[in-house]
């Protein structure tokens, strides 16, 4: 009877043992972060540095005490049009497995129709976005979609290609809806604040070092823009 009794003991704390286990192990992968890739061009290359944007956002996470929920991952490269995020697309970001990728592309398929003679014609830009929504989407991930910034700070619309700017930008407006994605309308937002703190109409040094890649100020603005949609 006793021994009986000892066996039963045993199983009782075997199974309870084996309860606590898991308990541990499921708290374990609850508590794994969540992967947040941004995939863009030069402009998210310098995000990862000690004053980018994505470095910033890192930081406002973990103000909230919301950094060990989260793992902010660069994947930005210099000149990218979106075709080139398409080609890198599998190596760069879904051999990662990310929960949520935002898109940030549409200044060099403008810009480098000027600069470089080359630069990506409307049509195909829609083309290409909307695959590399399609494939991300189809991996399990989460995705949220940027509108271009600037290319030349100066008010009202007289840069060169803020004619261009605006047409990609409402182009991304356009997938956004008709994918039901969430945007975030980078264009209307940076062209709103240089409105405001551009009294002498400066061509750059207001969110820029050059027109288009971000000084202190305007990473800080890119991390507010961002931080509303990592939850």
């Amino acid at each position: 009877m006793n021994l009986n009794k000892l066996e039963i003991m045993k199983q009782v704390l075997l199974f309870f043992s084996l309860v606590i286990i898991l308990t541990v192990i499921s708290a374990f992968s609850f508590q794994q972060k969540k992967k947040v890739i941004f995939f863009g061009d030069s402009i998210t290359q310098a995000g990862v540095g000690p004053t980018g944007y994505i470095t910033v956002l890192q930081q406002l996470l973990a103000a909230n005490g919301r950094d060990k929920s989260f793992e902010l991952i660069g994947a930005g490269i210099g000149g990218n049009k979106v075709y080139d995020l398409y080609l890198r697309l599998e190596d760069d970001v879904l051999s990662k497995k990310p929960d949520l990728v935002f898109i940030y592309v549409g200044i060099n398929d403008v810009w480098h129709k000027r600069s470089h003679g080359t630069g990506t014609d409307a049509d195909k830009f829609e083309k290409f976005y909307n695959k590399l929504i399609d494939k991300i989407q189809a991996a399990g991930a989460k995705v949220v979609i940027c509108t271009p910034t600037v290319v030349g700070e100066k008010k009202d619309y007289v840069n060169e290609l803020d004619g261009d700017l605006n047409k990609y930008a409402e182009i991304i407006r356009g997938i956004a809806k008709n994918k039901n994605v969430e945007l975030i309308d980078l264009r209307k937002a940076t062209v709103a604040y240089i409105y405001t703190h551009n009294p002498e109409d400066k061509a750059k040094d207001i969110l820029t070092t050059d027109g288009v890649h971000m000084n202190g100020t305007g990473n800080k603005f890119l991390a507010d823009q961002f931080l509303p949609f990592i939850k």
